[in-house]
């Protein structure tokens, strides 16, 4: 090989340019990097400050250091007894007999804090106790056996597909000369057969909600307190933050069985069977009290109007429910018999669990998708 050729092999010395880029930049990645490091190391330091704060709020809450009385709220100026009523919603005395394993701790983040999660048993049944942890300290712990209480089959892949090729068919099928399209058109020719009936129920339950809502300004702290306490109740049914694993599938269905058993069926219909009044009663105070948690008072004014539609859907199928009750009381006394009453009844349930399937849909999807919770 000649000289000529050797040269072009030689390694080539870097330019004054390229000299300077490097004596430029390489403190800067040197500076960036171990600010990467120190953040990453930080994080999980704060990350396990949190495992260790809610260890130690397990161990006291176990110890009773977390217990209050609610007794000693009654006759307190309104502000101590809300600060009472909420540490004890927050801490509720701990199941008789129960054991946590606080070596097998899950962390995971919430929109209100870290939840830190321990498996834990009360006797046969298993569950687990979550700690809410806010900016290093427990603000909230609860018992959530497993399951809630709800079936297990709600968590199956299998469910959730199930419910929403029913939920397609059930549409399609309204219109269709079926079944289901007869009972709809049967069940909306009685309410136009008994149209005051209904229109009076709607402005006097739904009214019943905006009074709630109204009374919620009055009173801000107290509402917030009975949203706590009915968001705690969700939490042991099985309805909380980061329940559904399934997306928008599962938590649809989720809502609908709940809502379906013991809203429309258990606390509405059955009752209705007792001439209507019971389920009047009955709605009457849930939809005051749904206005007073609820209120545009206490949510932000997108959060509260992405909700809308859901409370109008959702609170009709109760309303429905009822009107079958009244119709029910209306046929009876006019003497058409029980049983011309109870397929009032039958029809309205019908008309009640369609709009509670359109309203599990879109809660679902508005909770998941549209206010990313």
């Amino acid at each position: 090989m000649r000289p000529l050729e050797l040269d072009r092999h030689r390694p080539v010395a870097a330019g004054p340019a390229l000299r300077g880029f490097t004596k430029l930049w390489g403190p800067a990645w040197a500076l960036l990097l171990s600010l990467c490091l120190a953040f990453g190391f930080s994080l999980a330091l704060a990350h396990g400050e949190e495992i260790d704060a809610a260890k130690q709020a397990v161990r006291e809450w176990q110890e009773g250091k977390y217990t209050v009385d609610p007794s000693q709220a009654f006759g307190k100026p309104t502000e101590e007894t809300v600060r009472l009523l909420e540490r004890y919603i927050a801490f509720p005395p701990p199941p008789e007999g129960i054991e946590v394993n606080l070596e097998a701790p899950l962390e995971e983040e919430g929109t209100r804090g870290t939840v830190v999660s321990f498996p834990a048993s009360v006797g046969e049944r298993t569950g687990e106790v979550r700690v809410l942890v806010q900016s290093g300290k427990p603000v909230r712990i609860s018992w959530v056996p497993a399951g809630g209480q709800l079936p297990p089959w709600i968590g199956s892949p299998l469910a959730w597909g199930l419910f929403a090729f029913v939920s397609l068919g059930w549409l399609l099928a309204l219109r269709g000369d079926n079944v289901l399209g007869r009972w709809w058109r049967e069940g909306w020719a009685l309410v136009r057969q008994h149209w005051r009936m209904y229109l009076t129920l709607n402005a006097v339950l739904y009214g019943l909600f905006a009074l709630g809502a109204l009374a919620a300004y009055a009173s801000p702290e107290m509402a917030g307190l009975v949203q706590r306490v009915v968001g705690g109740a969700l939490e042991q049914i099985g309805i909380g933050e980061g329940e559904s694993r399934g997306g928008v599938l599962e938590f649809a269905l989720l809502i609908f069985y709940w809502n379906f058993t013991r809203g429309l069926v258990l606390t509405t219909a059955l009752p209705g069977l007792l001439l209507g009044v019971p389920a009047l009663l009955i709605n009457a105070f849930r939809y005051f009290l749904f206005g007073f948690a609820l209120s545009p008072a206490l949510f932000p004014a997108v959060a509260f109007l992405a909700h809308v539609p859901t409370l109008l859907i959702e609170l009709q199928a109760y309303i429905l429910g009822t009107f079958g009750g009244m119709v029910l009381a209306s046929k009876v006394l006019k003497g058409e018999g029980f049983r011309a009453g109870l397929r009032a009844v039958g029809l309205t349930l019908y008309l009640g669990a369609f709009f509670l399937l359109l309203g599990a849909w879109y809660e679902a999807f508005e909770i998941l998708v549209l206010l990313g919770r």
